[in-house]
């Protein structure tokens, strides 16, 4: 079984450098943009959610002024390897509540229990937890004790409980890595490797994509939770 490590102040570098090796490899799952590594602005959306859980790494320090919690998990006979993370964020005004903000277990490790035990470890420490998924797998964390409670986006958001907590998540304002130096960089890279018109198809590839996601996302919730749902996500309150 895998050895289990909370952190609730900044963690090694060895391990950061596991975890976002981990975040880029496994990008189509765990953004929401769900974007396929053909789409040509794969590379640019790696960068940028990398910079994102790096940022929120960073912050478990304290200085950013948002709650961050992680929980990691390493391989039992090599325990400097981490095989899979759960980074969340409790609420404010509510100390029984949080929400996963990223998660990811190791391909050479999936359907070992590994996420089980991590957000088992999560939930024992705050029970009214939530998440969003893909709609594909909804069954996976029903089985863990979570339920479908509305839509975020192309996502199905889940809870632990009914109804999702009235507490706010605080949460950095990462919209700014979209338009950074960086990322300006590595798209005017990828416009002089493919040219123009093929990153405008990119572009109408991830458009649609985004579209189907979201409209099967919301045909779900709406077949769950019947017409009269109102997927409504709670209050969210943004911090720079």
């Amino acid at each position: 079984m895998p050895q289990i490590s909370h952190f609730k102040t900044p963690c090694p570098e060895h391990i950061n450098s596991q975890i976002l090796q981990m975040v880029v490899d496994n990008l189509t799952d765990i953004s929401m943009v769900a974007i396929p590594a053909s789409n040509l602005l794969y590379n640019v959306y790696q960068y940028a959610i990398g910079f994102e859980v790096h940022l929120y790494l960073e912050a478990l320090n304290g200085a950013k002024g948002v709650d961050v919690e992680l929980i990691v998990a390493t391989d039992p006979d090599d325990p400097q390897r981490v095989i899979g993370f759960v980074l969340y964020l409790p609420f404010k005004d509510d100390p029984d509540a949080c929400g996963v903000a990223y998660m990811a277990v190791h391909a050479e490790h999936r359907r070992q229990g590994v996420a089980r035990r991590m957000l088992r470890e999560m939930v024992a420490r705050y029970p009214h937890a939530e998440l969003t998924c893909a709609v594909s797998k909804v069954p996976y964390f029903e089985a863990m004790g979570f339920q479908v409670t509305g839509v975020r986006a192309t996502q199905v958001l889940m809870n632990t409980r009914d109804h999702g907590s009235d507490g706010l998540m605080a949460l950095l304002d990462v919209a700014p890595i979209y338009n950074s130096l960086e990322v300006r960089q590595i798209h005017t890279y990828l416009l002089q490797k493919h040219g123009k018109r093929a990153m405008t198809d990119a572009e109408k590839q991830r458009d649609r994509h985004l579209d189907q996601l979201t409209r099967k996302a919301a045909e779900f919730v709406r077949e769950r939770l019947g017409d009269d749902a109102v997927p409504t996500p709670r209050p969210r309150l943004r911090l720079v």
